[in-house]
This record gives structure tokens, sequence and C-alpha cells, in this order.
């Protein structure tokens, strides 16, 4: 049966969420997630005025050759507005397939490799005991893995430490796990990197002192340094045992990865901002990062995703898939099938979301033990509230950005 209707949904409960819902001529739904944070009008008029005409009609089972037709039929490529449209169609189709089968989408892709999801969470402090609290917290929550963000001396706010924002910009502290400020223009942050890398090996000493050597610790450079920067905070941060380093430097320059690669034995995660399997293709050949980090909603969906992880599998590097709360409960629930079923999984980020995203999309998935598992309701095991969604519209925001103390626009 072809698809009948094909709708675009925003909401901004706690933050914004762009939603494709299809509908079958039989009355089958399925989602997609096409989120692409503080961009998201740019997806919603990709979608509505250029891919929604196109989808019309067609087989809802031909979900491959549906998405060899969006990507190649463009001729304009890739690209984050792109590939997020064609991974809510894919997601959205994929959905549908498993709830004509009565199957979890994860059953469709061969079946549970593992019982769970190995999930880590986000400790942030602006210091010390800040910071401890919030890994005490994440550990009473059940994580077993924990990523650490601190502040740094001298500086008012950088990525990470949301408890750092409330001054910064007006307003009220910004959502915990959402750096996006509701607002006409982005708030500056400020930078210094080299306070930074001399500031950081103290505080894996001091978390490692106070917790213990066993818990898996992993850190988000998030594009700032320099190649050699990079390479020198993961030879200082060799004692302290991280699961991962996550984008020491900016992806765009892959070839900067050797270099770190030569100075330090601390595993790499790459990869949040690819588009593409394009994007990992040498990094991966030339196993110049240890995990995955590609996301669902930003990567072409399910179907490029998982090419992609069995393209990495081949060199023993692992997924480490993006799961922030700029990843609806749709993308994390595909997310969750997909890594259920690779054999090469590493580990899902996993930020809780607020309690009024939750009530507009009721989700089917479970957190116990430090494991997510997605469910086995069929499909993708996500049903979108359209009612309640419609109580929260659209609220213009951006992430933040930063500039050093020169003026200099530096990444963020």
């Amino acid at each position: 049966m072809p698809i009948d209707k094909a709708e675009v949904i925003v909401t901004s409960p706690d933050r914004n969420f762009v939603t494709l819902k299809i509908t079958t001529a039989e009355g089958i739904t399925g989602l997609g997630d096409a989120t692409l944070n503080g961009r998201e009008l740019a997806v919603v008029a990709y979608l509505t005025e250029h891919v929604v005409p196109l989808l019309i009609g067609a087989d809802e089972d031909r979900i491959e050759d549906t998405w060899q037709f969006l990507y190649r039929s463009a001729y304009w490529r890739r690209g984050p507005v792109t590939m997020a449209a064609i991974a809510a169609v894919d997601m959205a189709m994929w959905d549908i397939k498993g709830k004509k089968a009565g199957m979890p989408v994860y059953q469709l892709l061969g079946g549970a490799s593992r019982t769970g999801l190995l999930a880590y969470g986000h400790a942030s402090g602006v210091d010390l005991p800040q910071l401890f609290d919030s890994v005490r917290s994440h550990l009473e929550q059940g994580y077993r893995a924990i990523r650490i963000q601190t502040g740094v001396p001298g500086l008012k706010a950088i990525y990470g430490i949301a408890a750092q924002s409330a001054d910064v910009g007006g307003g009220e502290a910004r959502y915990d796990h959402e750096p996006a400020r509701r607002g006409a223009k982005p708030v500056e942050e400020d930078w210094d990197t080299r306070s930074y890398l001399t500031h950081l090996p103290g505080v894996f000493e001091a978390v490692r002192n106070e917790f213990g050597p066993d818990i898996p610790l992993l850190h988000d450079g998030h594009h700032r340094m320099t190649p050699i920067q990079a390479a020198k905070l993961g030879k200082s941060l060799e004692p302290y045992d991280l699961f991962w380093l996550e984008d020491c430097t900016p992806a765009e320059n892959q070839e900067a990865l050797r270099l770190v690669r030569q100075h330090t034995t601390t595993p790499l995660a790459i990869g949040e901002i690819f588009n593409t399997v394009w994007d990992f293709k040498d990094i991966i050949r030339d196993q110049l990062i240890d995990y995955v980090r590609g996301a669902v909603t930003h990567m072409g969906g399910i179907s490029a995703l998982k090419k992609t992880l069995d393209y990495a599998a081949i060199y023993q590097i692992k997924s480490g898939m993006h799961g922030p709360t700029d990843i609806s409960p749709v993308g994390m629930a595909a997310a969750m099938h997909l890594g259920l079923s690779i054999h090469n999984f590493g580990i899902q980020e996993y930020m809780q979301h607020g309690s009024r995203t939750n009530e507009v999309f009721q989700q089917s998935f479970t957190w116990q033990g430090g494991l997510l598992h997605p469910g086995d309701k069929p499909g993708l095991g996500v049903e979108l509230d359209v009612d309640e969604a419609g109580r929260y519209p659209y609220e213009q925001a951006y992430l933040p950005y930063n500039r050093l103390a020169d003026g200099t626009v530096h990444d963020w």
C-alpha cells in the first residue's frame, strides 16, 4: 500500500523538535526525527517543500530504494539539512515496517546481539565539589559510565557546564541538558585553551581518587584544540584511563587525528557533526579513531548509519552513537534498536529528556541497571501525542558560541 500522508510536526516542550509522521493508506503511522539543533526550520522547509510531495503515493515498503532516491535525485548531496530530512523518512519507514511485521525494529535488523546497551551520562560542575555531587547523582541513577566536564578557573561559562550559564546572556538558567538558549541571538561564552589544558588533568586525578579506577570516564573536548594541543591532552590523561576523549580537534581536519594518534594511546571518538559514511571513510580505514559518534538523526537514518558501523567493524572500531537531548525520543529509539542489533556496539550516550518531552513522545524503552533497551513494541516503540505537541509551539533558540580573551571567535 502506498504512503497516503506525510506531516511535519514542530514542537518545543523542553526544546525544539522536528518530527516527520508518515501515514499509509491502511492507516499505519511511522515517526522519524529530523531535529537539527539551532537550525530546525531549515529542515522543516526542506521536508515540507521538497521531500513530502515526493513521498505521497510512494511504496511504504521500499526503504532502501526511497533512501537512494532522496539522496541521489537531489543531485546536491550530503550536508546536515539534507541528511536529517532523509533520516526522518528512513526512521519512519522502518517504524512502519516494524508495525506491519508485528516486531520491534531491532528484530528486523537481525535480532539482539546483547541484553541491553551500556549508556553514559553527563556529570558536570563549576568546581570539584559540584562535580563530585553530579557524579554521585549519576551513579544513583544507575549510570555505569560517566562523562566528566568541569569549569575552568577564570572562565565564566564553557561548554558542558550548565550551572555556569545562569548569569550569561540573561534570562533563566538553561535546561541542564539543553545548551541552546531561547532568544533572538546566540549567547557568547569564553574560552582559553591553555587554562583548560593546565586544569583538566588534575580534575581527572581528583575524580579517580574519589571514585576509584573502575568507572569508565569520558570527556568531550568539543573541537576546541589544535592537533598538537589535543595530542598533549590525550597524553596527559593517559594515567586516568579514559574510556574515550571525544572531538579533541575540529573533525573537518581529519589528517590531524594522525598526529594525535602518534602521541597518545587515549581512545578517540569522533563524528557527531558528520553526516555520511564519506566523512568517516578515511579515518575508519586508517584506524585513526576508536568510536564512531554518528547520530541516526544526522546521518541519514538507520539504514545509512548501519552501513557505516558495518564498515567500522572491519577495523574493530565500535559505535558511540550521539544521544543528547537534541536527538528526540524518536531518534533515541532508532539508535537503541540499531545499537542492540549490531555486533560492534561500544556505548550509547543517554541524556534524559524532560517531563514535558516525555508527555509529547510516549516511549517503550527501559532503563535498568545502567542498560538501555528499546522495548518490544512493534516498530520503534514511540508514539507522538499530536494534541500535546500542539501545546508547545516552536521557539527560536541558538547554541552558544565562544570568543577568546582578545575577541577572536573560537570553536565552542
